[in-house]
């Protein structure tokens, strides 16, 4: 395969250069030998191109990569999705009227909005097996005739591997004359799925992001930007140099350029050998009576420990003793992150834990946490809620209170409360329960002020 970035700092590497630009490592002998390419780590220099502007290896790179992924542009991200999502809700802004979103967005987009000054419409909430799933092309329909809305950001697929139907959803926006925008951080190596390839967001949606690091042979915070027209990318543009980093990481940007040519080449073959060793344990944990959510259209496996009364945590918990390490735990599932480069052999160790564990009577305490979704009732417009006065209250205390800014657990990183709805016994509980949130200060959440000077 031709790579573009990757040539062009392997030549550099080659030449023995006098280092007189950043970083600051300089490829120093004490630098190598605790990361040994760091030699490749280079900077904008005048074979390497720019970025913010590509005319070279990195325009080269960006157009094979639209070229595979079925876009008309895409760019390389090296800030993860987060810097696409804030481009997607820019594109929103852009076209005016409100933001139609499902609840179990990234904290992105809530925090895009914020920045914005995009006001959200949080559409219907669908829920099965305890996880939420994408809206409906009816709901989204409904929200149409309802409000003043100039796009939907959907997610797609999510970390439980749920799909939105994007061919219904592109038809509806299409009708009203919509943006239909994906947020697909979970979904860049379906465009190389024979099985899933028609749920790719780039099927369907006018802009989408991949979250390469995520399913893609990519180093974390590699992720692309692609739009499905090029009239959106003016605006698209603007947007980046807005909140793209001035200071990408060419190892980054490689890499990008690497899994997405990888793919190409070895992902369909790859994800076969996978997937088909997945329904193989899949089907061996259904004959043992072992829970695990069935509805996932990606690589992924999400264990039902509270099916067997253990609480998640704890099932999380004595796998990372025996050397299992998942991706997160939510009180009812342990989801396992798989990826077309995870080695079909694993899958029997992994199936020998889960169902060790699964065994362990010491493990069952039946305490198992309550992890339907109750949504607070919305007393405020989620922009106004951020503008009135705040206070923090301890968790214990927060039930009822109107939330002034959103917290969620970390991950799946999106909000549980969102910003001007009141708080739930529900909510609380998951606060408290989770290791690891986001818009939680040492135990205490932020609430609205009634009657308090800002």
């Amino acid at each position: 395969m031709k790579l573009h970035i990757y040539g062009a700092m392997k030549s550099y590497k080659s030449l023995r250069p006098l280092r007189m630009h950043m970083p600051g490592h300089k490829a120093h002998r004490s630098m190598l030998a605790y990361f040994k390419d760091a030699a490749k780590d280079i900077t904008e220099l005048s074979f390497s191109d720019c970025l913010e502007s590509p005319d070279g290896v990195i325009a080269r790179a960006e157009q094979d990569i639209a070229e595979i992924l079925g876009a008309a542009k895409s760019h390389v991200l090296t800030d993860g999705s987060t810097a696409g999502v804030y481009a997607l809700v820019y594109l929103a802004k852009k076209r005016g009227g409100r933001l139609a979103i499902a609840r179990n967005s990234h904290k992105s987009v809530y925090n895009a909005c914020a920045v914005l000054g995009v006001e959200p419409y949080l559409l219907k909430t669908n829920e099965r097996d305890g996880v939420l799933l994408p809206p409906a092309a009816a709901d989204v329909e409904e929200a149409f005739k309802r409000e003043n809305i100039g796009a939907v950001l959907v997610t797609s697929p999510d970390y439980f591997g749920n799909v939105a139907d994007l061919a219904a959803l592109s038809r509806v926006c299409r009708r009203y004359g919509k943006l239909l925008l994906a947020d697909g951080a979970h979904g860049a190596a379906l465009r190389f799925d024979a099985d899933e390839k028609e749920s790719y967001a780039g099927n369907f949606a006018d802009a989408w992001v991949d979250g390469a690091h995520k399913t893609l042979p990519t180093l974390t915070q590699g992720a692309i930007l692609n739009l499905r027209d090029e009239a959106l990318e003016e605006d698209a543009e603007d947007a980046l140099n807005l909140f793209r980093t001035t200071s990408p990481s060419y190892l980054v940007m490689a890499s990008v350029e690497y899994g997405v040519k990888f793919m190409q080449e070895k992902g369909a073959a790859l994800t076969d050998a996978l997937r088909r060793q997945l329904n193989f344990i899949r089907a061996k944990l259904k004959k043992r009576g072992i829970a695990f959510y069935k509805h996932s259209h990606t690589l992924t496996l999400a264990i039902d420990f509270s099916a067997a009364g253990i609480p998640a945590a704890a099932a999380l918990e004595e796998l990372s003793r025996r050397k299992v390490f998942a991706e997160l735990e939510n009180g009812r599932y342990v989801l396992f992150y798989l990826s077309p480069l995870t080695p079909p052999s694993s899958l029997g160790r992994l199936y020998r834990a889960i169902a060790s564990v699964w065994r362990m009577r010491s493990l069952r305490t039946g305490k198992v946490q309550d992890t339907s979704y109750v949504s607070g009732v919305k007393r405020f417009a989620y922009l106004t809620a951020l503008s009135l006065a705040h206070e923090y209250v301890p968790l214990e205390e927060c039930v009822g209170r109107i939330a002034a800014r959103c917290a969620g657990v970390t991950p799946p990183c999106y909000p549980v409360v969102v910003a001007g709805e009141q708080i739930t016994p529900q909510a609380a509980a998951a606060l408290c329960a989770a290791p690891h949130t986001f818009g939680v200060r040492e135990g205490k959440i932020a609430v609205v002020r009634m009657g308090g000077k800002a």
